[in-house]
């Protein structure tokens, strides 16, 4: 019988019996921290009115209804078109920093360490304030989207810069001992290999583009944030502040939620050998005709 070994790890040893039975314990009373803040919270909650009827009664009107799918409709086309820009810049800065060629690489470092080094907001103010001052007047909509691509695009530069690099070097050695040129390099051995640990940091800032553009209302974009906003502030309602942050958080934390979920289903995908499933089975099992006359000679000889 084959005796399970345990692989060790790069980044910590494996953990014992009492350091297991210790982790249990920290995150048992862990646990019951956050179970006791949040009890607290709600009770909170609860003695001062935030779940009155009478504060939760501006959810019953259409078009405070419309006003939040509106703003939430907003959010989502703001991100939406700055993540596919993001992306496509992210691609291009970090291209142009892998090259080989001194005058594709500086500008594209200068232009990803600029970027990352401005603050986002700072970025929508200069496309929405800004602009005007030298006769180019921006809608809010693209002030927010521009900011959102640049900040973000320079982040995925680095993404994409640092997955192609991680790959061991000896398969760039390798295809390129059998021919290829770079482009093919890149495209056929590299980037397969890289987007499978490139992906979960995709992901994740697009995450976090989508939950920046909350500040667009700084701009005078009608995203989510600002219209919630403005309902708060609205005097035909009884101060429903409380109410409608739960709300808009429960959308922000439900979009970001299925957004984590297409990561894990694109992960599994990406991370699939070739040939699973039924197909690649029943590849496994159909043997040459002389590999299964050797493997019957061998077994009938014992050698």
């Amino acid at each position: 019988m084959k005796a399970h070994t345990i692989e060790p790890t790069l980044l910590f040893d494996v953990p014992g019996p009492q350091a297991r039975r210790r982790n249990r314990i920290i995150g048992l009373v862990g646990t019951v921290v956050l179970l006791a803040i949040g009890a607290y919270i709600v009770y909170r909650f609860a003695e001062t009115g935030q779940f009155s009827a009478t504060k939760w009664s501006i959810f019953e009107y259409a078009q405070v209804q419309r006003t939040i799918l509106d703003g939430y409709l907003n959010t989502l086309k703001a991100a939406a078109v700055a993540s596919v820009l993001a992306v496509t810049l992210g691609a291009v800065l970090a291209a142009g920093r892998l090259s080989d060629h001194r005058w594709l690489r500086g500008p594209a470092f200068v232009l990803v360490e600029g970027f990352r080094a401005i603050p986002l907001l700072l970025l929508m103010f200069l496309f929405y304030y800004g602009a005007p001052q030298v006769g180019l007047r921006l809608s809010p909509f693209l002030a927010v989207v521009l900011g959102l691509t640049l900040y973000n695009g320079s982040v995925l530069a680095e993404v994409f810069r640092s997955g192609v690099e991680a790959v061991p070097r000896g398969q760039s050695e390798a295809a390129f001992s059998i021919g290829l040129r770079k482009r093919q390099v890149m495209t056929t051995v590299l980037l397969p290999q890289a987007i499978r640990t490139m992906l979960p940091a995709i992901i994740s800032q697009l995450v976090v583009l989508l939950k920046d553009t909350a500040l667009g209302f700084l701009v005078t974009y009608p995203e989510l944030l600002k219209e919630l906003k403005q309902l708060a502030t609205a005097g035909e309602f009884e101060f429903p502040l409380i109410p409608l942050v739960i709300v808009g958080g429960t959308i922000y934390i439900a979009t970001c939620l299925a957004l984590a979920a297409i990561a894990r289903f694109l992960e599994r995908r990406v991370s699939r050998p070739r040939g699973s499933g039924r197909r690649g089975a029943r590849a496994e099992q159909r043997l040459d005709p002389a590999a299964e006359d050797e493997l019957a000679r061998t077994g009938a000889t014992g050698e």
